[in-house]
């Protein structure tokens, strides 16, 4: 590596101790955590420790529709008690991996396979996947890079369905030879075509069993920068979001960085953009630098390559509020618009997931993926109708904004040492304090437009309560609690820092946390609710602070940074993680924790994803005995050149043919269980029958290139394991 293709990643250098890769930090976030902090108001904050409180209070059971994380709740307490008392998907807990283990690793009696990996062709004319050979074009017509959130929505009956996906960032250092990195124009391009979303068709041989990708399927579609999308809401065609290039403030093209999202009840997407500020040249003004938008130029270069993402030329001063939105898209029409709702706030969403109230009142919860940023909920004006789909599309477009304040029962208690305080629980009650309330600015001095566009800074006005990197939260389907990972704060307590609460109990919060939230009278609508601390997370051999709402911590698998959630179909809360290698040395995994009697706080690791990579959107379809996840960013810290991961297809440069590669690809993977002596069969991999119904002209497979394998565990050898664990980091 040359000096130049090192600089981008030096800033966290040395800073990154409990944390994540500075490879990783650079390119998804712009090493946020190395910068000034963009919330410098002196609101509350929100603390991290252990809860014992849950356990005091009556455990609700939890429930899901088959692996959606949104859905209408309507249950009665006690029905969801009843309905959480199976324990799930069944499995052996996997010991920990360590963090130099480039496999995936699933218990006894499963295997896995990717469904799509980066680079695989959708469309007929799509051209092969060539990693040597990559051209804008044939980006925006192939898998996208560094996928995140995830759903797998089925069609009646099982066979087919479609594959939905978020592309949140890219790594040139992996995507190309050193040799062409120079080529600004076409790595930039390649990159722009590489964010964004995938919807793809799958199809299988029947209920449980593995699925393929369609290539060609009919649904098949990419959204890329270069995607028209509408822009509703109150904050539509005002002059914060008008633009040289469209005049309206009505349509944005493109959308990027998209983290984690929902899967709504009348069948559409959300994705929320996240780190967006990282692809601006910033102005200097106050409002770019609440959302950590800097003045020098970013490491892409992207600004270099579109004048649109330079904010200091005259019409593209704007361009930046055109990003940090939820999006909503319709993965059953690739003809349709993608909207962008501003009635949701602007700033840097993980995601929105839904809860429906028994009254049709529609709430969409998000959390600021920053340290010491807020959580926050939309209600909307309308209420859902069953069956009204095109009334429901109209739902998120006008509602109310709130953010959330906590108070703790015994914040004098709190010390910042992850001590429980004398009640046993870190818990209390809290406020949802309005932005926008029937249609009016509830935040003196600013206008509508203003509090939607420039939501941290209405926020900050309003008081709420500075969190811990709030990133996914997800209602419960069932019992309609909300639980929020708090992934970690390592600034907390620090110099000139804000220090902890009872919400946010731990200094330097390295491990993170995941808060369960009720709302008073269990309405949706609520203005109030009451909180407790679930789980305090860590090594319990290593860290004293750890909990987990009084299970025996001896008894846990180790679990650190939770970042996406999900729930099975008997109630138990799913846990995927995002910084675990550097905070307890083990690779990231995916956990299943139970909610409820004597399995409460019982954390269970199901899998582990490869060296270097960070696992997302887990979708758990425990009826069917079967598992998705997004594996992302595996290898990071390596080259092209030389790689530290060769997830999936693991073959060295020699072996190379038939669509594998030698080198790492961000990819869906599927994990299901097999009977002894069984071989699962993929129809996409293994014959060529046809499509079904509406595909029936089409042949089932990868293209001629496709995966060769039936079963991708003990696919890692020995040899690709040592070159990954051998491997120079690339900083």
């Amino acid at each position: 590596m040359t000096e130049t293709a090192k600089r981008p990643f030096l800033p966290l250098l040395g800073h990154t101790r409990g944390k994540r890769s500075p490879v990783t930090c650079q390119l998804k976030c712009a090493s946020a955590c190395a910068g000034p902090e963009c919330n410098t108001s002196g609101n509350g904050y929100f603390r991290d420790i252990a809860n014992a409180a849950l356990s005091r209070r009556s455990a609700l059971g939890l429930g899901a529709a088959a692996a959606v994380t949104v859905g209408v709740v309507g249950a009665a307490p006690e029905a969801a008690q009843a309905h959480g008392r199976g324990r799930g998907l069944s499995f052996t807990p996997i010991d920990p991996v360590p963090n130099t283990v480039d496999d995936l690793t699933v218990p006894e009696g499963y295997d896995w396979s990717p469904i799509i990996r980066w680079g695989d062709p959708l469309f007929d004319d799509s051209p092969e996947f060539d990693p040597r050979a990559q051209t804008p074009e044939a980006q925006a017509r192939q898998f996208g890079y560094n996928c995140d959130y995830l759903d797998v929505i089925q069609d009646r009956g099982g066979r087919t369905g479609v594959l939905v996906s978020n592309h949140e960032y890219t790594n040139e250092n992996l995507m190309f030879p050193a040799d062409q990195q120079g080529d600004l124009e076409r790595v930039a391009r390649v990159a722009m075509a590489a964010h964004g979303m995938s919807v793809v068709e799958i199809a299988r041989t029947g209920p449980g069993r593995p699925w393929s990708y369609v290539r060609g399927g009919s649904r098949n579609r990419r959204i890329t920068l270069e995607t028209p999308f509408a822009v509703d809401g109150p904050a539509a065609g005002s002059d914060l979001l008008r633009t040289r290039d469209d005049p309206t403030g009505a349509l944005v093209l493109g959308t990027q960085n998209n983290c984690a999202g929902g899967t709504t009840p009348w069948g559409t997407v959300l994705s929320g953009e996240e780190n967006f500020n990282q692809y601006f040249k910033g102005n200097g003004s106050a409002e770019q630098q609440r959302y950590g938008i800097s003045t020098e130029a970013p490491s892409r270069r992207w600004h270099e390559v579109e004048p649109r993402f330079d904010s200091t030329l005259p019409g593209y001063e704007n361009e930046p509020h055109r990003f940090g939105w939820v999006v909503e898209i319709d993965p059953q029409d690739p003809s349709s618009t993608p909207v962008k709702h501003t009635s949701l706030g602007r700033f840097k969403h993980e995601g929105a997931n839904v809860r429906v109230a028994e009254d049709g009142t529609v709430v969409a919860y998000s959390g600021d993926d920053e340290r010491f940023d807020y959580l926050y909920k939309f209600v909307s004006a309308k209420k859902y109708r069953e069956g009204d789909r095109a009334h429901n599309l109209t739902l998120l477009s006008e509602g109310d904004l709130y953010v959330a304040r906590f108070t703790g029962d015994t914040e004098a208690e709190i010390d910042g040492s992850g001590r429980l305080p004398s009640d046993g629980a870190f818990d209390g009650s809290g406020q949802w304090l309005p932005l926008v309330v029937d249609g009016a600015s509830a935040v003196e001095g600013m206008t509508v437009e203003e509090v939607l566009v420039f939501t941290r800074l209405a926020a900050d006005r309003a008081g709420a309560t500075k969190m811990d990197r709030p990133e996914d939260v997800e209602p419960s389907p069932h019992t309609g609690r909300l639980y929020v990972a708090l992934t970690n704060n390592t600034q907390r307590g620090t110099e000139g820092k804000a220090g902890p609460d009872e919400a946010n109990p731990r200094t330097q919060n390295r491990d993170g946390h995941v808060l369960e939230l009720t709302e008073r009278g269990n309405r949706a609508d609520a203005v109030r609710f009451d909180w407790s601390i679930l789980i305090v997370a860590g090594d319990p051999a290593k860290n004293a602070s750890a909990y987990f709402a009084g299970f025996p911590a001896e008894k846990v698998s180790p679990i650190s940074c939770p970042d996406n959630l999900a729930f099975d179909s008997v109630g138990n809360l799913w846990i995927s993680t995002d910084g675990a290698p550097g905070t307890i040395d083990y690779n990231d995994g995916l956990f299943k924790v139970g909610l409820t009697g004597t399995q409460r706080g019982n954390v269970e690791q199901f899998l582990a994803v490869p060296q270097d990579a960070e696992t997302c959107g887990p979708v758990i379809h425990d009826r069917e005995r079967m598992v998705y996840v997004a594996v992302q960013h595996p290898g990071e810290d390596g080259t092209f050149e030389e790689p530290r991961s060769y997830f999936p297809d693991y073959v060295v440069e020699t072996r190379e043919g038939e669509g594998e590669w030698s080198l790492p690809r961000p990819s869906v993977a599927q994990v299901f269980a097999v009977g002894r002596g069984e071989e699962p069969e993929f129809p996409g991999a293994v014959h060529d029958a046809p499509g079904r119904e509406r595909n029936r002209h089409k042949r089932r497979k990868n293209g001629s290139r496709g995966p060769r394998y039936r079963g991708y565990r003990g696919k890692a050898t020995v040899r690709t394991k040592t070159a990954a664990r051998r491997a120079r980091r690339s900083y």
